[in-house]
């Protein structure tokens, strides 16, 4: 999924009480990308790395260098999450809602991901096994993603129109 879905998405099932809790959200469910592609962007950028593939359109994982392949299955894994939610559960005593917006990144990948490019390894490092599903790009997904989040966006922010209403 593209990112500024991902922020949408996160802020909006995980940070539904204020502002703050929604950009926490959001944030949190764009960092498994920003940890990995855009990383890697900025090592480019700054001519620190190079990208054979880049010049016919984006690369699959493989092309990446190992540490950003497995950084991307790192951050793209169920079960590292899972440690990490949980370790924060014992920390603090309860669940950090924010945080779940990495788990629900992770969920939206899987089916969003083919395995042509950038598939979710979201076993690792137990298993390797990754989902083909259909690409996030392709008309039909982007298609329901925007009408979905439109609607999740509306019913997020419709009793807020409703409690500032003049009477």
């Amino acid at each position: 999924m593209d990112i500024i879905s991902h922020a949408l998405w996160g802020g909006v099932a995980f940070g539904r009480t204020n502002r703050a809790r929604f950009l926490a959200a959001g944030s949190v469910s764009i960092l498994p990308d920003l940890l990995t592609e855009g990383l890697f962007g900025v090592l480019l950028f700054l001519g620190i790395g190079n990208m054979p593939g880049w010049e016919n359109g984006h690369p699959n994982i493989t092309d990446y260098p190992l540490f950003a392949q497995n950084l991307y299955s790192l951050t793209h894994s169920l079960l590292i999450f899972a440690v990490v939610f949980g370790i924060a559960f014992l920390i603090y005593k309860k669940p950090i809602w924010p945080l779940a917006g990495w788990g629900l990144h992770i969920l939206i990948d899987i089916p969003t991901h083919s395995r042509a490019l950038f598939p979710t390894p979201f076993l690792w490092p137990i298993s390797s096994f990754t989902f083909d599903g259909i690409p996030w790009h392709t008309p039909i997904i982007l298609t329901l993603d925007v009408i979905l989040l439109g609607l999740a966006c509306i019913l997020w922010l419709y009793p807020r129109f409703r409690k500032n209403r003049p009477v």
